[in-house]
C-alpha cells in the first residue's frame, strides 16, 4: 500500500521542513518528494555529515538521491534552478526531478516586477517573483506553464506577451527599475533553458513509488487564505493541496506532520504575537539571516494559541 506523508508548518516558516522530509527519506525507501506549494522561495537546509544544501528548486531527499516531482500548485524558475543544479552537481549530486505539465513557470518579468513592487509596498516578499507568477497564471490570460518550454516557438510567444503585460501595469517612475531587473535576470534565462530537462509526469507517475513525502513550503499563519493579511503569500501552505493530490490517487494510508521551533519565527514585515528579544542557544548553523529583500529574521517567544489556531484551520481540509 502506498503511504503518504504531508509535512506543514505551523507557524509564519523556517521551522525544520527540510530536516524533517530529509528524516523520512532516510528511513523510508523507495520514496519521492512532493513539493505541493510554493517555489523557488524555499530554504529548506539539509545537512549529512560534511555536506550541507539549501534546498529551493528541488525537494529535500535530493542529498539522498530521491527525486522531485513539483504539482501544478508550484512555481520553478529556470534561473535559480540551473544555479542550484551546478551547486549539487559540484556537491558530487545528480539531482532528478519531474514536473507536473501544468507547474507555473516564473519569467525575468515576473521577478522584475515583484522587486518593483516589493521596494514601494515594502510586503515582505524575497524578491523571486512567486506571487507574481502565481497571480498571472491565476487571474490574467497570460498563463505559462512547463510544457511550453518543450516548445520554443509557443515559450517564446507567450514570453513577449508577458513582458508588454507587465509593462502596461508598471507606475511611470518604475520603468527604469524594471528594466534594470529585466536585464539582469534575461541575460542567464536561454541558457538555463539549455541545460537543463523538463520532463512532465501526470501525478499517476507517483504511484510508482512506495512512499511520497509531501513536502510543505512557508507555514499556515502565510496561508493567503488564514494567514494575517495583508503580509501573505500567494499560496494554500496549508495541507490542502497535497491532500487534493491523494484524492486523484485514491491514497488513503496518509500521514500528517505539523511542525514548530520550540520559539516563533518571521521572517520579512508583517504581524507577530510574542516578537520580542529572547535567548537562543545551538544557533550557530542558523541559515536565516537579513537580505536585501525581506529584511530582517525575528524571533519571540512561542504562541501556543497560534499553533492552535493553524492545527484547526488545517483540520478543515
Amino acid at each position: 500500500m502506498i503511504k503518504a506523508k504531508i509535512i506543514v508548518d505551523l507557524g509564519f516558516g523556517d521551522s525544520g521542513k527540510g530536516i524533517t522530509t530529509d528524516y523520512f527519506c532516510k528511513i523510508n525507501k523507495n520514496s519521492i518528494v512532493v513539493r505541493f506549494s510554493g517555489g523557488q522561495q524555499a530554504g529548506h537546509n539539509v545537512k549529512i555529515g560534511d555536506i550541507s544544501h539549501i534546498h529551493s528548486n528541488y525537494g529535500s531527499g535530493t542529498l539522498r538521491g530521491y527525486p522531485s516531482y513539483f504539482t501544478e500548485h508550484c512555481t520553478i524558475y529556470p534561473v535559480t534552478m540551473f544555479r542550484e543544479y551546478v551547486i549539487l552537481k559540484n556537491k558530487g549530486i545528480d539531482p532528478k526531478i519531474w514536473f507536473h505539465p501544468l507547474t507555473m513557470v516564473t519569467t525575468p518579468y515576473d521577478v522584475a516586477y515583484n522587486k518593483v513592487r516589493e521596494k514601494r509596498l515594502n510586503h515582505g516578499s524575497c524578491g523571486l517573483g512567486v506571487g507574481s507568477t502565481v497571480d498571472r497564471n491565476l487571474n490574467s490570460g497570460y498563463k505559462l506553464y512547463v510544457i511550453d518550454i518543450s516548445y520554443p516557438k509557443i515559450f517564446n510567444a507567450k514570453l513577449n506577451q508577458i513582458a508588454k503585460y507587465y509593462r502596461s501595469k508598471l507606475r511611470e517612475d518604475e520603468f527604469s527599475d524594471f528594466d534594470k531587473y529585466v536585464s539582469e535576470e534575461s541575460q542567464y534565462l536561454n541558457y538555463s533553458l539549455s541545460q537543463l530537462v523538463f520532463n512532465t509526469k501526470s501525478y499517476d507517475y507517483l504511484l510508482s513509488y512506495e512512499n511520497i513525502i509531501f513536502e510543505g513550503s512557508q507555514g499556515i499563519l502565510l496561508d493567503m487564505n488564514h494567514g494575517i493579511f495583508p503580509n501573505v503569500t500567494y499560496s494554500n501552505t496549508t495541507s490542502k493541496n497535497a491532500l487534493d493530490v491523494c484524492n486523484i490517487l485514491n491514497i488513503e494510508n496518509i500521514q500528517m506532520y505539523y511542525i514548530t521551533r520550540c520559539y516563533q519565527t518571521r521572517h520579512g514585515d508583517g504581524w507577530m504575537s510574542n516578537e520580542g528579544d529572547i535567548t537562543l542557544i545551538n544557533t550557530q548553523e542558523e541559515i536565516n539571516e537579513f537580505n536585501e529583500w525581506q529584511k530582517d529574521f525575528r524571533v519571540g517567544e512561542i504562541d501556543y494559541d497560534l499553533l492552535n489556531y493553524s492545527y484547526k484551520v488545517d483540520s478543515i481540509y
